[in-house]
């Protein structure tokens, strides 16, 4: 099915799921539900008061309940109900879901030094393919925009996942993501617009915790 572009550009403020208790070990958490850290939290509820000073006409989320969890106080706080969506969760990544590089690197070097190189090409063993991942989150996120025009629409997704899309947003080679976008800061926004010309890019890695000052 061909989705027809909105006919009103449509602001996404895309953000990472908050920290959860793999994050200090930097293990790929991927498709395994880990709960939110105390941190975590703490994040969320950053988020909701960054939501509450700011525009916002709809919440959505991946399934994964790190995502959901991350949004949930921005949902009470703005008296809005999330919409859910699968295409939006994490990528698997098979053989190194629940490890960190350093461990893949210790147990086979060459294939972790191929995945450096190019991450798309040389995905983990057993990963979902990231062009698949990558259309998926494109086709949810412009399914999105299609159904709130000219709307401001808060989305909770994930590192990977969300690196990949904006690649394909904007028209950045896929095996690019690690390097031209290194990280997602947890909790951080970062707003796209997506119309009629595609996808623009105009903030990245917003923090939602206010400006503690001089």
């Amino acid at each position: 099915m061909t989705l027809s572009t909105p006919s009103a550009s449509t602001t996404l403020l895309l953000v990472r799921n908050g920290q959860t208790v793999w994050h200090a070990d930097r293990r790929y958490t991927g498709i395994s539900d880990v709960p939110l850290t105390d941190e975590g939290r703490r994040q969320a509820g950053q988020l909701a008061r960054w939501a509450s000073r700011h525009p916002v006409d709809a919440i959505w989320t991946s399934t994964l309940s790190r995502a959901v969890e991350t949004a949930e106080p921005a949902c009470r706080a703005l008296g809005l109900v999330p919409g859910r969506d699968p295409d939006l969760c994490e990528c698997d990544f098979g053989a190194v879901e629940g490890r960190s590089l350093a461990e893949f690197a210790a147990q086979d070097p060459e294939r972790a030094e191929a995945y450096r190189a190019d991450p798309v090409i040389n995905a983990f063993p057993g990963a979902e393919d990231p062009r698949v991942a990558a259309a998926r989150g494109t086709t949810a996120l412009r399914r999105i925009a299609e159904g709130h025009p000219g709307q401001r629409v808060l989305v909770v997704a994930h590192n990977t996942l969300l690196r990949l899309v904006l690649c394909e947003l904007l028209s950045i080679p896929l095996g690019e993501y690690r390097r031209v976008f290194p990280r997602l800061v947890d909790a951080a926004v970062s707003e796209v617009q997506l119309g009629e010309e595609g996808g623009a890019l105009l903030s990245l890695n917003l923090p939602s915790a206010p400006d503690p000052g001089p």
